[in-house]
């Protein structure tokens, strides 16, 4: 099973438990910095109970079919919704040409 947890509020973000690379990529530089900005505002106010994972997590692996895939906490989900419907999105964009690329006899 894997497990695609969204922010859970341990001491992941603290000031003591991550370090960040200075930006070393000018073309990338803002956008790191606005990510790393957003993350450490988070810390302390995440949404997840990492116990009520755990929790989640012991069920989870007590079924006879554990998921092959498991988004942990609503922003997880948020974030497999959209790249499922991105992806979908994507397929059916080009639906007629992809389908066109079989052999004639197959």
């Amino acid at each position: 099973m894997l497990v695609e947890p969204g922010f859970f509020r341990t001491e992941l973000l603290t000031n003591d438990s991550t370090t960040y690379a200075k930006p070393s990529i000018d073309d990338y530089a803002e956008k790191t910095r606005e990510i790393i900005a957003a993350w450490k505002s988070m810390d302390g106010k995440q949404g997840g109970d990492p116990a009520k994972l755990a929790d989640a997590l012991v069920r989870l692996v007590a079924l006879k079919e554990p998921p092959t895939r498991f988004a942990a906490g609503t922003d997880a989900m948020q974030t497999f919704g959209t790249k499922a419907n991105t992806l979908l999105a994507q397929s059916q964009a080009h639906r007629e040409l992809s389908a066109s690329l079989a052999y004639d006899d197959a």
